[in-house]
């Protein structure tokens, strides 16, 4: 059904005249950008994102921008191409409106996606396009960093932003990477590749941000450590959150145990998303970004992360469950 649905989506952007594909869809052509300016401010001033997961290896782009996201997250990518978990292994709670995935980072890796993003942004460079990287699932945490550090050199060309993902809970042991001493040796490596690759570069002025996603099911204590971690690496911000391993706030599914392991994403994510993110801007400088993520549904919704602190905001699971109209509504009432 992913697949089917997104190659719906990309054939019917390719062959319909755009008006009857906004027709088609619900899309508001008002909220549709047609050129994008990424600066330092791109973030701040509240745009509507998709997050990663959907269009794990950068096939479906044009389409999913024409849908009104402003910006694309694509991902997660690891060094090697993988197949992920053994199937089944996504599943509908269509009533919560949530979906359990225990995918585990299944993706083409960074070499092949690199070239699909080389090509986009030689055809259309107005599209903002943000890379999330993790590890490959044979990869130990002690050696995690190579990885992380490899996606970055291949995607910095191609890629207007990244995202750290330690925040998955379908691969083994990734999230102990969410650990103040880890998280700090990754980071710093990061931003410190950045100034390099920046410096060499003929075409970057300006730094590519660099933001870390995090799992809602922290303590206070761990959200703590990862603000300072944060301010101390000077990266740009957080994305907050990735799915959860919690079974709460699910109402209608009695028997939820069949599905199994997975995170957990949609309506039942939000109030946890919710307060990470209200936490985390009390913890974070203004100049901090936070990208709020999860069970965004509505424009009710868009607005309490708003006011919670999220500078931007991205949905995933709402856009299934509910197409593009969800970006209409929430772009035409809150931009």
């Amino acid at each position: 059904a992913h697949c089917l649905g997104l190659n719906l989506l990309h054939f019917s952007y390719k062959f319909l005249p755009s008006f009857l594909f906004r027709q088609l869809l619900s899309i508001d052509p008002s909220v549709v950008h047609k050129k994008n300016v990424f600066d330092e401010n791109f973030f701040r001033t509240f745009k509507v994102g998709l997050a990663a997961g959907l269009d794990k290896n950068a096939q479906y782009i044009q389409a999913l921008a024409a849908c009104g996201f402003d910006f694309i997250e694509i991902g997660t990518v690891t060094p090697r191409p993988q197949p992920g978990n053994p199937k089944p292994r996504l599943f509908r709670l269509i009533k919560d409106e949530a979906i359990i995935n225990r995918m585990g980072f299944n993706n083409d890796g960074a070499d092949v996606i690199y070239q699909r993003l080389k090509q986009l942004k030689e055809k259309n460079n107005h599209i903002v396009i943000g890379a999330n990287i993790g590890k490959n699932k044979d990869t130990p945490n002690e050696e995690a960093i190579n990885d992380y550090l490899y996606c970055f050199r291949k995607l910095y060309a191609v890629a207007d932003y990244f995202v750290v993902n330690v925040s998955s809970p379908n691969t083994p042991n990734l999230r102990a990477l969410q650990e103040k001493d880890a998280l700090t040796t990754i980071l710093s490596a990061l931003k410190k590749e950045e100034q390099s690759l920046r410096f060499l570069s003929k075409h970057d002025i300006v730094s590519k941000p660099i933001f870390l996603k995090i799992a809602p099911d922290l303590s206070d204590e761990q959200l703590k450590d990862i603000s300072e971690v944060i301010i101390q690496t000077g990266i740009t911000g957080i994305i907050a959150t990735n799915t959860t391993i919690s079974r709460e706030n699910i109402v209608y599914e009695k028997n939820i145990d069949k599905y199994g392991a997975g995170g957990l994403s949609g309506k039942p994510l939000f109030e946890k998303s919710l307060k990470v993110v209200k936490k985390l801007r009390n913890l974070l400088p203004k100049e901090k970004t936070i990208i709020g993520v999860g069970g965004i549904d509505s424009v009710e919704k868009a607005l309490q992360m708003k006011e919670a602190g999220a500078d931007s905001i991205q949905i995933y699971t709402a856009f299934i469950y509910r197409g593009p109209k969800i970006i209409s509504e929430i772009k035409r009432k809150m931009l």
